[in-house]
């Protein structure tokens, strides 16, 4: 019987999950809209039975062994999540507890951009790189940091949080964690949408984003409508990477990596993202660094990344 784990994704948008193997296979997977439950009950519960009929449908017999969980501010050590500001439900969230009462099972939880940093260390790019970062461009902006081949997991397992580093410091845009001016407000799915409307609301130029509501909005749709030559769109990718090649250049000054990974929905805008975030990291690196450090997109795709990583937890505690 083959010996499996389950890899939860939970985001501010949606929920992935996936039944993976020894080998980072995923052997199948599936998704539920995490907002759609306004109880953090009702949603494990939803969760829990969606996972549970999509391994009935399969009619494949599976050694269950444990579940990993990447999750905003998950706790590696307490197996909780605490008050993410990207979730609908506030509070100190009972993760692993709840799921391992459900499953019979044990469960792993950490941060969502580390369980990625995981995945992409064990079965991605980063397969024998001892010291890079991961970046997750979703709802929020996410990170990881991996030195000498270890996950920096920190103190109370919050360490990694780039997200909420200081584009302008106690002035900006506001971000769901109660500071302003935090780099994912500017650098992420939510960010660039605000960007687009701000220079719409600048700007006399013509767009196909004008009379288009902010929920309407998708960084599939900027990207495309980049591509088309919209100057609205173009301008709000160089803004969005000129902020984050800023940033990345402090961290490589920090944590000195061979590679700096972006995965994510923004991350598939391709050279619209990558190159001006190259750009400006190089024009903001001390000259010991330059023109040393990648700036390379996930190999794991759009679902496997989070998955595998999360997967990936529950393999490395068996294991040790």
């Amino acid at each position: 019987m083959k010996k499996v784990t389950i890899g939860i994704d939970i985001g501010g948008t949606g929920t992935k999950f996936g039944l993976v193997d020894m080998e980072g296979n995923v052997l199948f997977h599936d998704k539920i809209e995490t907002g759609l439950y306004r109880e953090f009950d009702e949603y494990m519960d939803a969760l829990s039975s969606k996972i549970k009929s999509s391994m009935e449908e399969k009619m494949v017999e599976y050694d269950l062994i444990g579940i990993g969980v990447g999750a905003p501010n998950g706790n590696y050590f307490t197996g909780t999540v605490s008050y993410a500001p990207n979730l609908p439900w506030k509070g100190v969230l009972p993760i692993a507890d709840t799921l391992t009462e459900k499953f019979g099972v044990p469960t792993v939880v950490s941060n969502d951009a580390n369980a990625a940093a995981v995945g992409e260390q064990v079965f991605g790019g980063a397969k024998g790189m001892k010291d890079f970062i991961m970046v997750t461009l979703g709802t929020g902006l996410g990170s990881g940091f991996v030195s000498n081949g270890q996950l920096i997991i920190g103190d109370d397992a919050l360490a990694g949080e780039m997200g909420h580093i200081s584009v302008k410091y106690g002035r900006g845009r506001s971000c769901k964690c109660g500071k302003k001016g935090c780099l994912e407000t500017y650098v992420s799915a939510t960010g660039i949408n605000r960007t687009i409307f701000k220079l719409l609301v600048d700007s006399h130029e013509d767009s196909e984003f004008r009379g288009v509501s902010f929920n309407e909005l998708t960084t599939k749709e900027i990207s495309a409508a980049a591509d088309r030559g919209d100057p609205i769109a173009i301008e709000a990718f160089k803004y969005t990477g000129k902020i984050l090649g800023v940033k990345l250049a402090d961290m490589v000054t920090i944590f000195n990596p061979e590679a700096i990974f972006l995965f994510g929905g923004l991350s598939l805008a391709g050279d619209h993202i990558f190159l001006p975030t190259k750009k400006y990291m190089e024009k903001n690196l001390m000259k010991i660094y330059k023109d040393k450090v990648k700036i390379l997109p996930s190999e794991l795709g759009s679902q496997g990344a989070p998955i595998i990583g999360a997967a990936s937890l529950v393999w490395d505690k068996v294991k040790s």
